[in-house]
């Protein structure tokens, strides 16, 4: 099974977006599947505000978790980690029109009304897999390009 099956498998278990993502990364972050469910489990539907789509977090959080700074002194780190942030962020707007939850749902998914009209168009359930299928696909690319770049 693929990285994206996985994420896409646990999606439709009925978990988060952030939480599928980050679980199927799991080993390569130096989780288990049962930290990364946990630690991904309240940044789904953009932090329950409708801020930054959870699929898109969750791909944040592996990057993070593989390129992030850990040492304060170690400022290539940091801009290593800027840069993933920075094509992730823009490769999610640029393949989904944003990267704002209620962007791309259509609707203010803090208000009842906006829920419910997610719920009833059942875009939790048809627009968000591609969510997060696009944010697997775009941190495959990136993991592979910035591996290639390291080694180069």
């Amino acid at each position: 099974m693929t990285r994206k099956e996985k994420a896409l498998q646990y999606f439709a278990a009925h978990f988060h977006c952030s939480q599928s993502v980050l679980a199927a990364y799991a080993d390569q972050c130096g989780l288990t599947e049962q930290q990364a469910l946990k630690l991904g489990g309240c940044f789904g539907s953009g932090m329950r505000k409708g801020e930054v789509c959870g699929a898109c977090t969750g791909a944040l959080m592996v990057l993070g978790a593989l390129y992030g700074q850990d040492d304060k002194e170690d400022l290539a780190a940091r801009e290593l980690s800027n840069t993933v942030n920075d094509k992730m962020t823009a490769r999610f707007k640029e393949r989904c029109g944003s990267y704002i939850c209620n962007d791309i749902l259509g609707y203010d998914i803090t208000t009842p009304d906006g829920i419910a009209s997610v719920r009833a168009k059942n875009l939790f359930k048809t627009l968000c897999p591609q969510m997060v299928a696009n944010a697997m696909d775009i941190l495959a690319e990136i993991i592979e390009e910035t591996e290639k770049e390291k080694q180069a």
